[in-house]
């Protein structure tokens, strides 16, 4: 572990006269057994079907991306040479978890009820996914990021999470950049700001006249996982 944690810093380490060159996650590719089918439940989710290409009987490619999604996914008949339902663990991220699972419902997805970790368990009956094997029914208590999860899978078993997330780890978000991916998570952003401004006024015993930029600084903070204003 600790040949891990020097590697980690190691690989941390800048070289000033490098320049950083950008890579962007941009397509997944997952492996279907049935395009038609695949292509009707990916479009069911609500996700922008991108493309739809063929060539000849040997070849076709359909492109769907989630909303909000700056990546999205690939499948189709002879895009890969991978298992039909061998890709798992590909997460979702999504600001209100029960909001997202109820809309998942509304368009006749089959899926999870919310859960939870059961505090690091690797072995156990229940699916596995990236934070252990026992699911705890319910979301977690206090809504901490990346704490509350729902599954699905596609027809042919290709499985995903979605992950509640409302404050990124630091170094995650570029703090001079603020974006929401939607309407609606712009809204629940202000939402939480309104709620902890709340406290703050309590706190100081006085209305505060300049709100707005309390909200702003708590807004990005709370984006780029640094210290929130008190």
């Amino acid at each position: 572990m600790e040949n891990l944690k020097d590697e980690i810093r190691s690989n941390d380490a800048s070289d000033a006269s490098v320049a950083r060159v950008d890579m962007k996650l941009e397509i997944v590719v997952i492996p279907v057994s049935d395009v038609a089918r695949a292509k009707e439940l990916y479009g069911r989710l609500g996700w922008r079907l991108d493309a739809d290409f063929a060539h000849g009987d040997d070849y076709r490619a359909i492109q769907f991306t989630p909303p909000g999604s700056g990546c999205s996914v690939i499948f189709g008949k002879n895009v890969t040479a991978a298992t039909p339902g061998s890709a798992q663990g590909l997460y979702l991220i999504v600001s209100d978890i029960e909001a997202a699972r109820d809309e998942l419902l509304r368009r006749g997805v089959e899926i999870s009820e919310v859960f939870r970790g059961g505090g690091g368990v690797y072995a156990g009956t229940d699916e596995p996914y990236l934070f252990g094997r026992l699911r705890v029914s319910g979301p977690d208590p206090d809504h901490r990021s990346y704490r509350s999860l729902v599954s699905f899978s596609d027809p042919d078993g290709n499985g995903w999470l979605l992950q509640e997330v409302t404050t990124r780890l630091p170094g995650r978000v570029d703090s001079a950049t603020t974006t929401f991916a939607s309407a609606n998570d712009l809204a629940s952003a202000l939402r939480r700001a309104e709620a902890a401004h709340g406290q703050h006024e309590k706190r100081t015993g006085q209305r505060d006249a300049n709100w707005p930029d309390w909200y702003a600084a708590y807004m990005v903070a709370e984006q780029a996982g640094t210290e929130l204003p008190t």
